[in-house]
Order: C-alpha cells, then sequence, then structure tokens
C-alpha cells in the first residue's frame, strides 16, 4: 500500500474497477436469483464497455498530447493504463469463472443455450426458417482479405469473423466477416424444446448454423467463425467552428462516433490465429491497445435482457407503494401545506408524474419549468408537459443533449417539444445541466404561490424502479425563490452568473457548493479541536475530488467522526494512522441502483441534512449546475437519517471501503440487516401507520 500512500489517493480508473468488481460479486452470490445472476453480468460487461469507450480512451488521448495533459492525475496515464490491463485481464477469468457455474445452474433449471452443432432435427428446421425468413435480409457478409478500403466497424455491434477453405486444398482460406443484426433481432431466440426444458440459441449460431448457405456459390466444406468485438473511443471532438449551431455539430459528433478510434479489441481466444494477426492488422492495432481474448460470447450486456419467461421463479422484487400523505387529495393541494419527501424505488414515481399532469389541466397554472437529463423512451413526463403547452402553459424545459449515450433521443425530444410550443434550453457553453428541478406557478386569490420539486435522481420512470433516489415535494417559498433563480441562470447562462450566487438557501454548483463544504467540514473541524460533538455521514455515488478529499484527511485527524456511504468512485484512503478515530466507509450494491446523495453535518447538535444531484467529483462540482438543498422538516430529517443508518448497519450487502480496495463483505454477529428490504420495510409500516405521519 506504500505506493498508494505515496499518492495520498487511490487512481480513480482502478477506483473504478473496484466498483465493477462489487457488480462481478453480485453475479457469483448464490443467494441472488439466478435471472438477476446473469442480469449482473450483463451489467458488469456493460459497464466496462462504458469505462473503456470513456475513461481509457481519455487515458490514450493524454499519452498522445503528452506531458501538458498529466496535470488532471499524479501517476503516469500509461502507468494506470498498464494497471488496467492487468485488472481487466483478472477480471475477465473471473467473469467466465461465475459464467460457468451460472451455465450448471441455468441447466439445473433446465435452461439450456445451445450452440450451431447441439440442435435436434426440429430445431434445425426451425432455425433455417428464421434464417431465411428473418437474419438473411439483416446482413451483409463481406469478403475481406483483398479490400483496399477496410470497412469501419461499429462500436456496440458483434461480428462473425469467418474462414472458409476446401478440405483438399486446407492453405487456400478465405475470409468473411458479418455482423450480427441484433439491434433488430434481439440477441435471444428461443426454440422448440421438450416439456418443461428451454432451450436458446444466440443469433450469432443462427447465423453459424446457415454459414454453408450463405457462402454456397463458393464451394467450401469447412468453416470455422468466432465472434469479436471493438469498443471505440467516445468522445465527441466536437469543432469549434462557431458558424454552425451547436446542435449541427452534435448530431454530426453522434456520426464520428462510429469512426472513434478503437480502444478495445475483445475476441474469441480459439480464433484462427491467421485471420486475427490480419484483423490486428487492417484495424491498426497493437499489442497496446487492450487486446483481450475472451470466451466465445461477447456483447454479454445483452444478457440484461435475457428472456424472463424462461425462469420458473418469479419476481422477488417488491412493488412500489404510493407515498401515504398523498394517497388521497390532489398532490399540490397536499405540497402547499406541508413538504413530502419519496423515496424511490420504494415509493412509486407516479406522484411526480399526477402533479405535471395536474399542472397541465389546472386553469390556475401559469408556468412549468423542469429539468430533463435522461428520459424514458415513452416519456410520461414529456406528455404532461406537451399537454401543458397545448393548455395555454408557459412551458420550459432545459434538455441536457449531453446525457452521456442518450443524445440522440434527446435530440428527438427536442423536436417533439419545439413542435408543440414548448420552450427547450440545449446550450450551456462547456457545462453539462445535471439539477433535477421543477417549479409551478400558479394564480391564488392574493397573487401566486410557486410550488414543485428537487430530486437526486433523474426523471425516468423506468429507472425509478431499480434506482434509488430522494424527491423533495415542496412549496417551501425561500427553496422555490432559488429554483427560481437557478432556472433564471439557465435561460441566460452568459450573463446570469449572478442568479446562482444570489441563492439564499441551495447551493448550487459550479464552485458555489465547494465553497460551502469546505466551511460546513471546518465547522465540524473546529468542534472536534475542542473536543466537543461532532460529525459527517455522506452518501454519494462518486468521492474522488482530490480537494474535498484533502478536506476529509484534516477532519479526520482532527478527530471528527467519519462514516461514508459510497456506491462507485472512492478514491479516498479511508485507513491511515494519523487518523484519531477510524473512518467507517462501505458500498452498497445490491438489487437495486443506490443513486442518491444525502449529506449530514452534526453542527452542534443542530443537524444539517442536504440532498443533492451531484457527487463529490471535480466535474459535478466545477463543471456542471447541480443543486444541493437543505431538508428543514425534522419529520423527513428523522426520515433520510434512519434510511442512512439502516444502511450503516448492513452485514449482507455491504462492502468495506479499504485501501487495499479488496472489497470484503461487511460481516457482523448481529442479526442480518440488507438495508434495502429494511428500508422498504421500514417505509412501509408508515403506511399503516399513517396518524402518526400526517402529524407536522
Amino acid at each position: 500500500m506504500s505506493e498508494h500512500h505515496k499518492r495520498r489517493t487511490i487512481a480513480r480508473d482502478v477506483s473504478w474497477l473496484s466498483f465493477n468488481a462489487r457488480v462481478l460479486q453480485e453475479a457469483a452470490d448464490p443467494n441472488v436469483p439466478l435471472k438477476e445472476r446473469i442480469r449482473f453480468l450483463g451489467i458488469f460487461s456493460n459497464n466496462l464497455d462504458e469505462f473503456f469507450r470513456v475513461r481509457v480512451a481519455t487515458l490514450k488521448r493524454m499519452i498522445q498530447l503528452g506531458t501538458k495533459a498529466n496535470m488532471h492525475l499524479e501517476t503516469d496515464p500509461q502507468q494506470i493504463l498498464d494497471e488496467i490491463q492487468m485488472i481487466v485481464l483478472n477480471q475477465q477469468s473471473e467473469f467466465n469463472r461465475i459464467w460457468e457455474v451460472v451455465q450448471n445452474e441455468m441447466k439445473e433449471h433446465k435452461i439450456f443455450l445451445r450452440t450451431e452443432k447441439e440442435l435436434n432435427a426440429s430445431q434445425q428446421e426451425f432455425v433455417r426458417n428464421y434464417f431465411d425468413e428473418e437474419v438473411s435480409p439483416n446482413i451483409i457478409p463481406l469478403m475481406i482479405e483483398n479490400i483496399p478500403e477496410f470497412p469501419t466497424l461499429r462500436d456496440k455491434s458483434i461480428y462473425l469473423a469467418v474462414v472458409m477453405w476446401k478440405k483438399e486444398s486446407a492453405l487456400n482460406k478465405k475470409y468473411a466477416l458479418i455482423e450480427v443484426p441484433s439491434r433488430l433481432l434481439g440477441r435471444f431466440l428461443l426454440l422448440p424444446a421438450s416439456d418443461g426444458e428451454h432451450d436458446i440459441i444466440l443469433l450469432e449460431d443462427v447465423i453459424r448454423f446457415n454459414l454453408p448457405e450463405i457462402f454456397f456459390f463458393f464451394g467450401y466444406d469447412q468453416y470455422k467463425s468466432h465472434v469479436f468485438k471493438v469498443t471505440r473511443d467516445a468522445e465527441i471532438d466536437i469543432d469549434s467552428d462557431v458558424s454552425t449551431s451547436f446542435i449541427q455539430r452534435f448530431t454530426k459528433g453522434l456520426r464520428n462516433r462510429r469512426k472513434g478510434k478503437p480502444v478495445r479489441f475483445v475476441y474469441d481466444h480459439e480464433m484462427d490465429p491467421g485471420l486475427l494477426e490480419y484483423l490486428i492488422r487492417r484495424l491498426h492495432l497493437t499489442k497496446r491497445d487492450n487486446l483481450i481474448p475472451g470466451g466465445r460470447i461477447h456483447n454479454f450486456r445483452h444478457f440484461m435482457d435475457f428472456p424472463e419467461q424462461v425462469f420458473k421463479e418469479k419476481r422477488t422484487r417488491k412493488k412500489p407503494f404510493y407515498h401515504p400523505l398523498l394517497a388521497e387529495d390532489r398532490i399540490s393541494d397536499v405540497i402547499m401545506k406541508r413538504d413530502v419527501m419519496l423515496h424511490l424505488p420504494y415509493h412509486s414515481f407516479r406522484p411526480i408524474i399526477d402533479l405535471l399532469r395536474e399542472a397541465a389541466f389546472d386553469p390556475d397554472v401559469t408556468t412549468i419549468k423542469i429539468t430533463c437529463y435522461r428520459l424514458a423512451q415513452q416519456s410520461r413526463v414529456i406528455n404532461s408537459l406537451i399537454n401543458a403547452a397545448r393548455n395555454g402553459k408557459q412551458v420550459t424545459v432545459m434538455l441536457e443533449l449531453r446525457a452521456r449515450f442518450e443524445e440522440e433521443a434527446n435530440l428527438e425530444w427536442q423536436a417533439r417539444l419545439e413542435e408543440e410550443g414548448v420552450k427547450v434550453l440545449v446550450e450551456i457553453p462547456n457545462m453539462k445541466v445535471h439539477a433535477k428541478i421543477c417549479m409551478i406557478r400558479k394564480k391564488v386569490k392574493d397573487g401566486q404561490v410557486v410550488f414543485g420539486f428537487v430530486s437526486t435522481g433523474n426523471l425516468n420512470e423506468r429507472t425509478a424502479r431499480v434506482y434509488a433516489d430522494h424527491c423533495l415535494l415542496t412549496s417551501n417559498s425561500r427553496i422555490m425563490a432559488d429554483v427560481n433563480r437557478v432556472f433564471n441562470f439557465l435561460e441566460q447562462p452568459k450573463t446570469g452568473g449572478h442568479f446562482l450566487k444570489n441563492c439564499d438557501t441551495i447551493f448550487p454548483s459550479p464552485h458555489i457548493v465547494r465553497k460551502k463544504l469546505h466551511d460546513l467540514i471546518d465547522s465540524e473541524i473546529k468542534q472536534a479541536q475542542k473536543n466537543k460533538p461532532s460529525g459527517i455521514l455522506l452518501k454519494m455515488n462518486s468521492l474522488s475530488d482530490e480537494d474535498l478529499i484533502q478536506k476529509l484527511y484534516e477532519a479526520a485527524r482532527a478527530g471528527v467522526p467519519i462514516k461514508l456511504i459510497v456506491r462507485g468512485i472512492f478514491c479516498m484512503l479511508s485507513e491511515y494512522k494519523k487518523f484519531k478515530k477510524p473512518v467507517k466507509a462501505i458500498s452498497i450494491v445490491d438489487e437495486y441502483l443506490e443513486h442518491a446523495r444525502v449529506w449530514v453535518f452534526h453542527n452542534k447538535g443542530k443537524e444539517k441534512v442536504y440532498i443533492s444531484s451531484a457527487d463529490w467529483m471535480l466535474r459535478n462540482l466545477e463543471h456542471r449546475v447541480e443543486v444541493t438543498c437543505p431538508v428543514w422538516n425534522p419529520e423527513i430529517k428523522k426520515e433520510l437519517k434512519d434510511i442512512l443508518n439502516i444502511q450503516l448497519q448492513d452485514n449482507v450487502k455491504a462492502r468495506k471501503l479499504n485501501n487495499g480496495l479488496s472489497n470484503e463483505y461487511v460481516r457482523t454477529k448481529n442479526k442480518k440487516v440488507r438495508s434495502q428490504l429494511e428500508t422498504y420495510n421500514y417505509l412501509y409500516k408508515k403506511i399503516l401507520n399513517p396518524i402518526e405521519t400526517r402529524s407536522n
């Protein structure tokens, strides 16, 4: 560990891989239902793809740029890339081991992945017909050994590399390439099977089975084929040509993404050596380009959508329930009287939709303003906003086009909203809008009222079923005045910086939140130095900001008790001899994705509690518009703290975040606490005791 101690922090990318290892642990856990374990293998794979597309690509660009780019890293980027390569290869073999175990378990459940060589006569007939009707029109085989211009291979696609020859002249081999059309047809085909059994074939194996038909006119009788994929650099290098508008540049950037430089080449380790050598040469790859030998199956991310109908085990996930305070009255009427906190996904997301629907039809509502980052494909949020515009409301939507990998969908939403007369804000130069806020203005007898919400999560009804977030519904005039200031800034970002500075209760990013956090940590340090009670409890997705980590070190050395619940990247060294009290740092990876940010400061016994859209990362603090909002309602404060305390007691799904990144599970002799189940039960009880929850 001395290497890390010299660094004072853990390299961000190494820490991220350690998080993905926790996802892999879920796939390995025999207590997790089989269907979910397959899904976790898919999530692990999808995460790793994105990591290569974005982070590895960035490190490679830093190496090309030379020393200037090293400013952001204490360690040489090449050294980090070498470390990544080692870790990824180890994780790949662990992945393969788990996949073997999972396949054996699938067999016990009578679920079989059949290859093209394992089909009985009726299945062969079925696969032939399916190929002729569905697959054949959607593939274009390319003979590649003589083509002058090698085709651009698409990121997120898998390819079948084929070698063919005649038995009597094995030296005369031909190479071909087929893109597997999984985007159009899906990856899995259910085969006819005997009673009680489920046989599934992968799309690439359907193609393999039909290779003799595809290439019959060459007269070959021997075929070998192997899957590979290329991961490309996802950074969109938007040229700074000022005359083209941002959106045109963006659409161009999406087209360019397909041409991004390859940053990883994953192939079946049994691939014909001549063909492998040929592909590496034609793709201009070198040994330094993360050439990763794998098994027969690639693009495992599709396994997140493994056919559900083959599993006997029914969903164990409990249904979300409606918040008891919102069950009887109109949402807006309730939040005029008091604050309500939705704890998703335990509480239903419906009240957020209902609130927007009510506003769309309420004749006294004049204005709706909202920020949207990632939206569901069939977004009821958008439908409500369109209805509001049709009903004559002034609707303003800040649509973040740069939500990574969601840009195409968001461009389509923009076109639809603008057609309906909605004012769409899209661009703040060099800054993403990541705040999750909404304000609704309504006429009342003696003037007007403003109400809305501040949330830690996206307005996406699909992900709201699996992302654990908090959403504060409020009509508090101080909070809503600040939400209004943030919208004023979004509407005039070039000249409106003063709106953010004038916020009275909300701490916005960029910049302002950092100073506030320094002040909050400093006041805990002062208390600890006087031997008075102090404490910091933080929950977030990622902790990597160098400056704030140093501040937490200072607090720990002064004796402030620090407790951290961090799901993903964690660059702080939690174990250090100079800390007066040990820092407790855990990560919870379970059925729901822990997405919320909650910060609690002891504050001389008058605790300050905040919810935020921001992680403690440089980008969230300096290069994004974020909102951190105080929670004042004593009952909601208690709820948030109770939920955090349940998580701190987790001894089933919590892992220690130690200096060695070992991801050991927290195990204690106390009764088992699986925090996500306990949180559900804790909140569900409040439905049964509505009297207690309705008191202010």
